[in-house]
């Protein structure tokens, strides 16, 4: 599993709040490699896994949207009945708890990329 930096974004319920973010990032040349949008009630947030960390966190700061840092885990697997099952069934295995997960694979793609935020349960 390779670590990468995650940017989150808290957004109002409304049209156009994503596309104001992506647009900064378009801007600025930055590609976004994975995304994961959610709502609840007025409130939204969205989490970028992006091209270049440093040029997304330059672009926020200076459209001054908000945002915090974290870390994932990138996996890629097979695209194979199974295969999620497998992986995620060794990380039980090791005490390793899935908070949250997002990712894709294009149709007649080969492997899937997936994104873990994972923690250690039992106090390791």
């Amino acid at each position: 599993m390779a670590k990468v930096k995650q940017l989150t974004v808290s957004l109002e319920n409304q049209p156009g709040r994503m596309a104001a973010v992506a647009k900064v990032l378009a801007d600025s040349k930055v590609s976004i490699l994975g995304i994961l949008g959610s709502t609840a009630g007025t409130q939204g947030s969205v989490q970028v896994v992006v091209d270049n960390i440093t040029e997304a966190k330059k672009a926020l700061s200076a459209a001054q949207v908000s945002y915090e840092v974290g870390t994932l885990e990138e996996v890629e697997l097979p695209n194979k009945s199974g295969a999620l099952a497998e992986f995620t069934a060794r990380l039980a295995k090791r005490g390793i708890n899935i908070d949250a997960v997002y990712g894709t694979v294009l149709k007649g793609g080969k492997k899937s990329v997936l994104f873990f935020a994972t923690s250690k349960q039992g106090g390791a």
